[in-house]
């Protein structure tokens, strides 16, 4: 979780709570993304395993409600002269291939009539006939990659953009679903779910118009072939294209048959790759605690045993492998053959020249190429099956997050502003589960500008809960949260996040590393003790990993002096430090920024000589309940505090000051 949940083109850093949240990804903003599709329940009627088929094929339909948006109205403008461009070249390059073909008819008809002429002039026609058809390919494979570059941009923006919108990505780890690790999904399986489809459909185009045009050269060519069977003449029309078709159709089937596991086997085999990957970042990204604890043996037991099951389930996709090479193989090594020995017969009779059955064993080969598409893109097909599939997993975890936002169905904490003068209202406040069940009940608090509030309670009591419902992040449960008009919120969680670059944009950030001077950013670290990084501020390192805990909180509060909010929730913001420091940190806040509203949650008693207030959660089942609000600090002023201490509204006794400590009322509950 990141330390605020700011608009970093404001003027100061921080985001006027409430106010319309800013595009997270620049492209974004130019992409209009659809509603989600209507979900779909499961027919009880189906056994499990139909179940799964039904899931799978359903993925696949999702995939294809995003992906195909890139062509319509909302999508890319250039979509669709790309791709008229790109089969215009396939068309083309078609015909430079029939050139060709033709070509190979007269030049060994020339050398079989030693024409010494036509020989000369042919040789000279056939580089330009190569260099065009190289051209027109070089020419397809650009615009090729072109649209598969823009069209996973396209996708991949939008999908951004709703991983990121109001915390989906965070609230991702909250719910179950087929989700895990969504930047491979969104990188390496986006990439590929957008690089096949345009692969296979230019080869599918290219194989269907190959195929049409030399069908009809071997049928011209080939004519009728009359065969003696039993004292029965049997005429063939057209038997090259029958014997073409029969061969395509013998090799498709075979490789359909012993490749119809390539799916599933791939499917599985990228989700374990996935998780392989997933195993060695978290290695990485805990490696202090790992090395402290000495759990490496521990750990490499760990990737022995993920990376194990990625080798198995490689081995089975190599059995896959070697069976559809088998066909491929050897489909390639008969192909050239076939023909030959088909047109022997006509050529030694007379009434087929060598350049009939030269420009017969081309056409062959190329309709053999076009019917054996299959055979040689199966692979790639089933690659394209999983990663789309994967893709889609994470669209519909996404799309229930946003149907959850629209519906009330699970009901939906609302944001919005105070009817009076607080900085800040929770208003019959309850927090859920996403599956209803209730983490806090029916808190109702007003906190005034200034005020400086302790929430504490015993762990698990929802606590942590609570502050994220505040700052948006969880969004499940009853009630409202009001905010002053245009005021600023600034979180600082138990664990700050050190962006990766230099110190200076640790500092500063959510905003630009500009958006302050160095004397100010240096200033900042200089009151949280943090002076003698000064002379690295423009250092680039993995800072995230060189700081230690309680100098990542430290960075946290210059963060916060930058920023200058309103509001300041703090989450555990100090566990890291010692007391000593922990007094000093919240001595500047109070002497920095004095007017600023802070709201704290902690379990350190000596915290409360820090705050004007404290307000205790209390477990319970059915969800946590606000127990107390007393005062650590006399008030000047009568506050109108609204509170639900008990079912029934009675109201609690405030606590009494003595030597600075509150004593804390007795409750009967």
């Amino acid at each position: 979780m990141t330390d605020a949940r700011l608009d970093p083109k404001s003027v100061d850093g921080t985001r006027p709570h409430g106010a319309e949240k800013p595009p997270h990804h620049e492209k974004a903003s130019t992409v209009e993304v659809a509603p989600p599709p209507d979900v779909i329940e499961d027919d009880p009627k189906l056994t499990p395993e139909d179940a799964e088929k039904a899931r799978k094929k359903y993925l696949l339909k999702r995939f294809w409600i995003s992906a195909r948006g890139y062509w319509s109205r909302r999508g890319d403008g250039f979509a669709w002269p790309c791709c008229i461009g790109l089969l215009l070249l396939i068309v083309m390059n078609v015909g430079f291939q029939y050139g060709i073909n033709r070509w190979n008819r007269g030049i060994f008809d020339a050398i079989e009539r030693h024409d010494a002429g036509t020989v000369y002039y042919l040789s000279a026609v056939f580089p330009p006939l190569v260099l065009g058809s190289v051209t027109l390919v070089t020419s397809q494979v650009y615009l090729r990659m072109m649209i598969q570059r823009r069209w996973r941009s396209w996708l991949a923006t939008a999908l951004i953009a709703r991983w990121l919108a109001n915390g989906r990505y965070y609230q991702l780890n909250l719910i179950g679903g087929d989700h895990k690790n969504p930047e491979a999904r969104i990188s390496e399986d986006l990439r590929i779910a957008t690089e096949a489809p345009v692969d296979f459909l230019a080869g599918v185009t290219s194989a269907f118009l190959s195929a049409s045009t030399f069908i009809v050269v071997l049928w011209t060519i080939g004519g009728a072939l009359t065969l003696p069977i039993g004292g029965v003449t049997v005429t063939i029309p057209g038997f090259l294209v029958v014997t073409a078709v029969l061969y395509a159709v013998i090799t498709s089937t075979t490789i359909a048959i012993i490749g119809r596991h390539f799916v599933q086997v791939s499917e599985v085999k990228n989700q374990l790759e996935a998780e392989f990957r997933y195993t060695l970042t978290h290695v990485r990204e805990n490696g202090e605690s790992i090395a402290l604890l000495g759990g490496e043996e521990e750990e490499r037991n760990d990737l022995d045993k993920t990376f194990g099951n990625v080798l198995r389930q490689w081995a089975l996709l190599a059995h896959q492998y070697m069976r559809t090479t088998f066909v491929s193989h050897g489909s390639m090594l008969i192909a050239p053959v076939v023909p030959v020995l088909l047109c022997a017969p006509k050529f030694l009779e007379g009434s087929m020249s060598l350049g009939e059955v030269m420009q017969a064993a081309s056409a062959f080969a190329i309709v053999q190429s076009a019917f054996g598409w299959l055979v040689d893109n199966y692979p790639r097909l089933a690659d394209w099956n999983a990663c789309a599939r994967r893709v889609a997993s994470l669209m519909m975890s996404l799309d229930g997050l946003e149907r959850a936002e629209q519906s009330d169905a699970l009901g939906r904490i609302k944001h919005g502003e105070t009817k009076s003068d607080a900085m800040l209202s929770l208003n019959d406040l309850s927090v859920s589960l996403d599956d209803g069940t209730a983490v806090v009940k029916e808190t109702r608090v007003e906190i005034e500008p200034g005020e400086r509030v302790l929430v504490a309670g015993e762990s698990g009591s929802g606590k942590s809960t609570l502050v994220r419902a505040i700052s948006g992040l969880w969004p499940w449960g009853h009630g409202s949260v009001g905010f002053r008009t245009d005021r600023r919120l600034f979180m600082l969680p138990q664990r700050p996040y050190i962006p990766s670059g230099t110190l200076r944009r640790a500092v500063a950030y959510p905003r630009a590393a500009d958006g302050w001077s160095l004397d100010e950013i240096k200033a900042a670290l200089s009151k949280v003790g943090l002076d003698y990084l000064n002379e690295k501020i423009e250092e680039e390192g993995p800072w995230d990993q060189t700081l230690s805990g309680g100098e990542k909180q430290r960075l946290a509060f210059a963060r916060l002096l930058l920023h200058n909010p309103d509001i300041i929730v703090l989450d555990e913001a100090t566990s890291a430090l010692d007391e000593k420091s922990q007094d000093k940190m919240m001595e500047m806040v109070i002497r920095e920024l004095p007017k600023v509203t802070i709201i704290s949650v902690a379990h350190r008693v000596e915290l409360e000589a820090f705050h004007s207030r404290k307000i205790t959660l209390e477990r319970r089942e059915g969800g946590a309940k606000l127990v107390s609000d007393i005062d650590l600090v006399p008030r000047q002023r009568k506050r109108n505090v609204l509170l639900r201490l008990l079912e029934d509204r009675r109201p609690q006794a405030k606590g009494s000051l003595t030597s600075g400590k509150a004593t804390l009322p007795q409750n009967k509950n």
